[in-house]
């Protein structure tokens, strides 16, 4: 049976950002539609000042910020490899520490290359805190079988990284406009870091419905019900995905292999809602009078998934209802929901069509329970562009994330 939907009067919780005194908060830049990570630099519990956070923003390549939120470092993308083919185009970014690279432990920012269907990799100095390209010159396409089904742009979209305990690190990477996911072990190459694919994955794209109907999602035609949002918890090799217009899957990493049956564990508000790609409109259209019941909590799409781990079972799985603007919040260990928050205007915008998340409970300089940082899809107020009109705005939302401890 579909999970019980919540009362409708329930509020979700306003995370203010005007109330500095608990929840201090920044912004960050104009930027692309970025996933962020953060990264605690260099090894040393007193160097906690020297953090960073690491994004993506899409055509514009690598964005790097303190934790002030000042950009320290941009990185551009790979150019295209002929005059008619797709530039670099960076989707998402994760972490791995600790990879042994040229006799060394090297911590890296692991890129989705959706423009070039690649990973690529960027070593962290832990002096100089400046990222270094490190990928090796021949890395084979994630998915495609040639340069032709590049330019398709079916690609490497969404990322999360994991370090089995036998020191393996693995990536596990969602192909956009389609339900597939790739598994890929990084491999250092003379001094630089490669991959090799060790294991794939296709969720449905049809679904049985308890009233005996099949389902669907809509999605562009030609296209596949998507997953982008993922994270992998470090602890235990369970897999969280979000296919963006079904639900929350949940299965397992082990000995760079996925176990068993995935599960859905949550499902869209809109699961069993007929929709119809309009081309007039170039979007679905969904027929809520013909909501049959059956849907979960989030409001599509599920976008941005990221741990806040107080504990080697104990934390929160944070989940970005992007339809609704709110994130929702499960137990770690159960699954359990825990409730829901929303990044509301303060002293400055809140944040709204969220396309990633990233925290840590690790607390740092202004940040004493932690940081959370949430990409802000529509920025205000407007930033004019050069002919004065309104330019589309995104950047990122600074959060002390002690509020979630305990939830």
């Amino acid at each position: 049976m579909p999970p019980p939907r919540p009362p409708e009067k329930k509020e979700p919780r306003a995370v203010r950002k005007s109330d500095r005194k608990n929840l201090p908060c920044s912004t960050t830049p104009p930027a692309g539609t970025p996933t962020p990570t953060t990264r605690r630099s260099g090894c040393k519990n007193t160097d906690r000042a020297g953090s960073l956070v690491v994004a993506t923003a899409k055509n514009g390549g690598l964005r790097v910020y303190d934790l002030a939120a000042r950009e320290r470092q941009a990185l551009g993308t790979p150019p295209a490899p002929g005059p008619d083919d797709e530039s670099g185009r960076f989707n998402n970014v994760d972490l791995v520490t600790g990879f042994r690279l040229g006799g060394q432990r090297a911590d890296l920012a692991v890129v989705t290359d959706r423009g070039r269907d690649q990973l690529r990799f960027y070593r962290i100095d832990p002096d100089t805190r400046l990222l270094t390209d490190v990928t090796a010159p021949d890395v084979p396409f994630a998915f495609s079988r040639d340069q032709a089904e590049v330019n398709e742009q079916r690609t490497a979209y969404g990322l999360g990284t994991y370090v089995d305990p036998a020191g393996g690190a693995y990536v596990v990477v969602s192909r956009r406009s389609t339900p597939e996911v790739g598994v890929f072990r990084l491999v250092e190459r003379a001094g630089r870091v490669g991959y090799r694919p060790v294991d794939r994955l296709t969720l449905p794209s049809t679904f049985n419905l308890p009233d005996g109907t099949v389902w669907s999602p809509c999605t562009d035609p030609g296209d596949g019900p998507q997953v982008e949002g993922t994270v992998v918890d470090p602890d235990t090799g369970v897999v969280h995905l979000a296919q963006e217009k079904v639900g929350l899957w949940r299965t397992r990493l082990a000995g760079g292999r996925l176990t068993g049956a995935p599960a859905l564990v949550e499902r869209v508000r809109e699961y069993g809602v007929p929709a119809a790609f309009d081309p007039a409109e170039d979007d679905c259209v969904t027929d809520h009078s013909a909501d049959p019941g059956f849907g979960g909590r989030i409001a599509q799409d599920v976008e941005g998934l990221t741990i806040y781990r107080t504990g080697r079972s104990a934390g929160t799985l944070v989940v970005s209802s992007q339809g609704d603007d709110t994130f929702h919040t499960y137990d770690r260990r159960t699954g359990r929901p825990t409730g829901r928050f929303a990044v509301v205007d303060g002293a400055v915008d809140g944040a709204q069509e969220c396309d990633g998340a990233a925290v840590t409970a690790t607390p740092l300089p202004g940040f004493p329970g932690g940081l959370l940082v949430v990409h802000d899809g529509r920025n205000t107020p407007d930033t004019p562009g050069e002919d004065g009109e309104a330019r589309p705005d995104t950047d990122f939302k600074f959060v002390d994330a002690g509020f979630l401890r305990g939830r």
